[in-house]
């Protein structure tokens, strides 16, 4: 309560007082800690076993059994993030207006941005609470081995930034639409077109793609642009940069730049984490700007 004490936002003030004096933040960080443990140890028996079977053991078995452990937990978490996060933003705005409060709010000493800065940023700090939370599952993968600090630093990257997306997503369909209700369906039918509907389209795209190679290899210069397209529609989605971002540190063993041949040519990437980063804050401070441009004075 004394770090609450020194926010100069007044919004962003009550909205986290409101919040934490009531029981959804516990019950919300309670349940979502539960989740994560219990698919910890559900994880942790069914790779251990499968691998002691196998009749791996020793370090090796410790390094596998880590890995997967990391991955499944992030995975988890990104699922989360894209539906717990604009669970705060949805009635940020329409709330307002619902509980005819909203002519109160604008027509105060405080310009818009300040009014949307203060709700997103409510948001967004429970949000970042929910991932500091769930930090020493993520540590477990450090104590059995198999995880580098920079696969930390990038997954805590994409936690963040997702986070981000899913709440400015949810304000900005708060601040256009009046109802709660609608601007709910409108944020997580983008949500669910974006973790859903894309893969399926990218899959639609690459299996005529193959087909087509089957018979013919086109040339270097299409293979370089069909690589570029695909990469880039790929890093809109989490799942699919988690997964690629995860191939690329494991066989090329780099975190940021690399290269994959192309008919004798080098072709130079990026990986696939800082596409999606840089894609997610750019889009969140287009649909930001576009909420503080929602939020205006009534005319009088």
């Amino acid at each position: 309560m004394r770090f609450i004490r020194l926010i100069p936002n007044p919004v962003m003030l009550k909205e986290l007082r409101g919040q934490m004096r009531g029981w959804r933040a516990f019950a919300v960080l309670t349940v979502y800690l539960l989740l994560l443990s219990c698919v910890t140890i559900v994880l942790y028996l069914a790779v251990y076993t499968t691998y002691s079977a196998a009749g791996v053991g020793g370090t090796l078995i410790g390094v596998r059994v880590g890995r997967t452990l990391f991955s499944g937990i992030v995975l988890l978490e990104l699922l989360l993030m894209c539906f717990i996060a604009p669970a705060f933003t949805v009635g940020a705005i329409s709330g307002e207006r619902e509980r005819l409060t909203y002519d109160l709010l604008v027509i105060t000493l405080l310009r818009p941005r300040s009014i949307v800065a203060g709700k997103l940023g409510a948001a967004l700090a429970y949000v970042v609470l929910l991932i500091l939370a769930a930090l020493p599952l993520q540590s477990l993968a450090f104590i059995l081995g198999g995880v580098s600090p920079a696969e930390l630093f990038i997954a805590q990257s994409g936690l963040l930034v997702t986070a981000l997306i899913s709440a400015s997503l949810g304000l900005f369909f708060s601040s256009l639409v009046r109802s709660t209700f609608l601007s709910t369906v409108l944020t997580y039918s983008v949500i669910l077109f974006v973790t859903g509907g894309l893969p399926a389209i990218i899959l639609m795209i690459l299996i005529p793609l193959t087909g087509l190679w089957g018979s013919t290899t086109p040339s270097w210069p299409i293979q370089a642009l069909l690589i570029y397209g695909l990469g880039f529609l790929a890093c809109t989605n989490p799942f699919i940069t988690a997964v690629l971002t995860e191939v690329v540190l494991l066989e090329k063993n780099a975190w940021l730049f690399f290269t994959v041949a192309v008919d004798g040519h080098g072709l130079p990437l990026v990986s696939p984490w800082a596409v999606y980063v840089l894609l997610c804050l750019l889009a969140s401070l287009l649909l930001i700007a576009s909420s503080v441009r929602l939020v205006r004075a009534p005319r009088l």
